[in-house]
């Protein structure tokens, strides 16, 4: 049966019982699914231990208030227990894992059940359908696929709409292109810069995307401001619509714009949404920046209570107009820790680190700078040289490109690697300045 005439999806909305549910029965089945969530949560190593000291139990919680008795969860959490300490589900049930892309040592690991995927499915064919996108659609995806969720997320979430599919993967524009082209592309899921990238190789083909199907994209994975999105709206005559997701809360899709463009709807039937601050941790009011907590309430096999996403955004206040009663977070403005996402891949500078210890002849000081070029993102590594003569040319080049592949290696994109004569970096006098991000918006 059509998308289009099935009773269960309306004209506007995938799920309208959910999505516009009133907010006093929604805040009821959070309630209802957290307490089956704990009961989960205790059968995990790691919070059977941490809940267990506080004698937390589903009856510990009443109201969403009671959410506050529950210690938070980190990253570093997840990375002490992996891979599967946080794993609530019986393995036997397992039917997926995958991990975060930029991390120091051991990744963050989830584990999913077949629920979970279908789960996660459903929000993101929730996410395409509010903003147009049908079954009859051809959806494109030109992200990564693999340990990377934006391949397969946005894949299940794309066949469970009954769009035709295009998992075109990352990278090749000109066949990007072409297959936008020869297939009739409808949507298309990118990283914001790669859709200037995109739009700049159409112009050098000397191909009007206009001229396209192309109608409908759908990006994130990076930072970017809403200037960057109306240009790249301009360049692909397109409308762009903002995406949030992280690996720990599923992947991509847990948060999305409708077609008002103002703030992206974070579906609350599948997760609880605080916005604290990041040095009390105390809720802050709505409209106010914050760090955002979330807390899984659909996940079977491994769900993770009040994690720190370390993200800043704001809820907005207010009712959006097109009726759903999930509230909406702003764009993400930045991080609270040291991380930083290029190429929609996160970096820590002790990865940098990491890799640059090991070569016998480079100092201790180094920077990371980030910089648009072109409409696309660079990172460049500055690494003072101890004890190397800047003068032995082909022995420097033999080492930048060792180190280059090396870093490559660790963090999954191509940096620009320079060496540098010892005391060229600036010395902080307190805590070492590694990363500079100069990129447009965000400096």
């Amino acid at each position: 049966m059509s998308k289009e005439t099935n009773p269960l999806h309306s004209q506007e909305y995938w799920q309208q019982e959910l999505e516009t549910m009133p907010r006093p029965e929604l805040e009821k089945l959070q309630v209802r699914k957290l307490k089956d969530t704990i009961s989960i949560c205790l059968k995990s190593p790691f919070y059977k231990e941490r809940l267990g000291k506080l004698g937390i139990t589903p009856d510990s919680i009443n109201s969403l208030e009671d959410l506050r008795k529950i210690p938070f969860t980190t990253k570093q959490d997840l990375r002490d227990n992996y891979p599967f300490g946080l794993v609530g589900g019986n393995m036997k049930d397992a039917i997926r894992i995958h991990s975060t892309s930029g991390t120091t040592g051991n990744p963050c690991v989830v584990v999913y059940s077949r629920h979970d995927i279908d789960s996660w499915a459903n929000m993101i064919a929730r996410n395409l359908y509010m903003v147009g996108c049908r079954d009859t659609d051809v959806f494109q995806n030109s992200s990564g696929y693999g340990m990377f969720t934006g391949g397969l997320g946005f894949q299940y979430g794309a066949e469970k709409l009954g769009a035709t599919t295009v998992p075109a993967a990352a990278g090749n524009t000109k066949r990007q292109i072409k297959f936008i082209r020869d297939f009739r592309t409808t949507c298309l899921h990118a990283i914001p810069s790669y859709a200037i990238y995109m739009a700049e190789v159409f112009q050098s083909e000397g191909i009007d995307p206009a001229t396209t199907s192309l109608r409908t994209l759908v990006i994130g994975a990076e930072p970017h401001t809403e200037e960057q999105r109306q240009r790249i709206e301009r360049m692909l005559g397109v409308k762009a619509y903002n995406s949030f997701g992280m690996t720990e809360m599923n992947g991509p899709g847990v948060a999305f714009e409708c077609k008002e463009q103002n703030g992206m709807h974070l579906w609350e039937d599948n997760y609880i949404l605080e916005i604290v601050d990041p040095d009390t941790l105390e809720p802050v009011p709505d409209g106010q920046m914050g760090e955002m907590v979330l807390t899984t309430l659909d996940r079977t096999m491994m769900p993770i209570l009040r994690y720190r996403t370390r993200d800043l955004t704001r809820i907005l206040p207010g009712q959006c107009p097109c009726g759903r009663t999930h509230r909406r977070i702003d764009r993400i403005k930045g991080r609270t820790d040291d991380m930083f996402i290029i190429k929609g891949v996160n970096v820590f500078p002790m990865q940098v680190e990491k890799v640059l210890v090991k070569y016998p002849g480079l100092g201790s000081n180094y920077l990371i700078t980030l910089d648009t070029v072109n409409d696309s993102d660079i990172m460049t590594v500055e690494v003072e040289l101890d004890g190397l003569n800047t003068d032995a040319y082909p022995e420097l080049q033999k080492m930048t490109r060792d180190i280059q592949r090396a870093l490559k290696d660790e963090i999954l994109l191509t940096p620009q690697v320079k060496l540098v004569k010892k005391g060229t970096l600036p010395m902080a006098e307190g805590k070492a300045v590694r990363v500079k991000d100069l990129r447009q918006g965000r400096g």
